[in-house]
């Protein structure tokens, strides 16, 4: 037996694993690295957040992904070779992570990386009937596991897709394990790039489960602020946006599209919710010279209308369930001050209560698939369109 099968096998069978959950988002602030014990798999699993950190990027790095992020008309020689520095840069912070803690890599079981997406393109975006759902991360498993010398589990949405879901959120498969609770309804609510949220009902049926994107989180914000105020990533504490006012004409055209009429569940991301997208609703609803203020407070309000809408969407009939936030737009106050202003009889907390770091629940959730990948066996949701009951992720062994 090839020996590197043979320690794949001998991980599997692992009562315990330690694995590194990577993510990297639509922000690209950096990489987040966290080291998680995973006990036992299925509805047994226990997952414990050991240690979790943002080795940040350096602006000549991001500036480098973003020149093909979410573009049509990307440099093909550019992705081939960010395939590669990504996986390679990954893999350098990882160790530098694994050295500030202490940490020997040989200790650590598997690596689980995301990768950095840089094109989603579901049938409700790119509309080519002959064309499947797609999704593009880069970021080489391989040059991962052989530069730190751990096993790789990477590239999980293809699977996701081949099964007939979008590629996105996947939330779904680690919420339902980890955070689902007798006679308790749940929301887990991401607010990045993209805000999406798990649904969890109380009777923990795996058939009504589901994750779904719901709009923009922070990504029209965070775009619109890079593009006015240079050297200047996000708007930090909404300082600008709650110094503005709303423009009811310009959130009212902001929210006419047809991604926010789809059923659940859905996938969407940048490549919808951009600047274009912006300016086409300015010129729409004429209100191209309002100040950069008054944009931001009315992007908020935008992004809170849509998470608030999908929320009521799906708890239309039965009573407000508590709703767990996570994700760097549980941060913008305003934001959050709209959602609970919005949903008065919500109970709202953060994925801190279930000991899971907010910032980190991401990373958390991609070793939560590397772990049932290697232990354990497909969920059954059901026979429902979008949630297909499969285990994800591709191997990469280190030699």
């Amino acid at each position: 037996m090839n020996i590197n099968i043979k320690k794949l096998y001998s991980i599997a069978d692992k009562k315990e694993r330690l694995i590194i959950g990577l993510m990297s988002g639509t922000s690209m602030d950096g990489l987040d690295i966290a080291l998680c014990l995973c006990k036992d798999s299925g509805s047994k699993t226990e997952v414990k957040l050991l240690n979790f950190i943002t080795m940040p990027y350096q602006d000549d790095f991001r500036a480098d992904v973003k020149s093909i992020f979410s573009r049509r008309d990307a440099d093909l020689e550019k992705v081939c070779l960010l395939n590669e520095l990504i996986g390679l840069k990954h893999a350098e912070l990882i160790l530098s992570a694994l050295t500030k803690w202490n940490i020997n890599p040989a200790n650590i079981d598997v690596i689980a990386s995301h990768g950095q997406t840089i094109f989603h393109a579901p049938k409700s975006l790119h509309g080519k009937k002959n064309y499947p759902n797609a999704t593009l991360q880069i970021g080489d498993g391989d040059h991962i596991a052989v530069a730190t010398g751990i096993i790789t589990i990477a590239d999980f949405r293809q699977k996701h897709l081949a099964a007939g879901g979008e590629g996105a959120p996947l939330a779904v498969y680690g919420d339902y394990l980890v955070f689902s609770k007798k006679d308790e309804d749940r929301i887990m609510l991401n607010i990045g790039g993209i805000a999406n949220f798990t649904f969890l009902p109380g009777d923990k049926d795996a058939t009504k489960v589901f994750s779904t994107d719901v709009g923009p989180g922070n990504t029209l914000m965070d775009q619109f602020v890079q593009l006015h105020y240079p050297g200047i990533y996000y708007d930090k504490n909404a300082e600008k946006a709650s110094a503005g006012k709303v423009n009811l004409s310009l959130l009212k055209e902001l929210l006419e599209n047809n991604f926010f009429e789809i059923g659940f569940p859905k996938t969407t991301g940048p490549e919808l919710f951009n600047l274009a997208y912006l300016q086409r609703a300015q010129v729409n609803s004429n209100t191209t010279n309002i100040s950069n203020e008054d944009v931001l407070a009315t992007l908020c309000h935008f992004s809170a209308n849509a998470i608030i809408d999908a929320i009521e969407k799906t708890t239309a009939s039965t009573k407000l369930p508590k709703i767990f936030m996570s994700g760097g737009g549980m941060h913008n106050p305003l934001l959050v001050k709209l959602l609970k202003n919005a949903l008065p009889k919500a109970i709202f907390s953060t994925t801190d209560e279930l000991e899971i770091n907010p910032d980190a629940k991401e990373a958390v959730l991609f070793a939560l698939l590397a772990n049932e990948t290697l232990a354990g066996s497909p969920i059954n949701f059901g026979e429902r369109e979008g949630v297909p009951s499969v285990c994800m992720g591709k191997i990469s062994l280190p030699n």
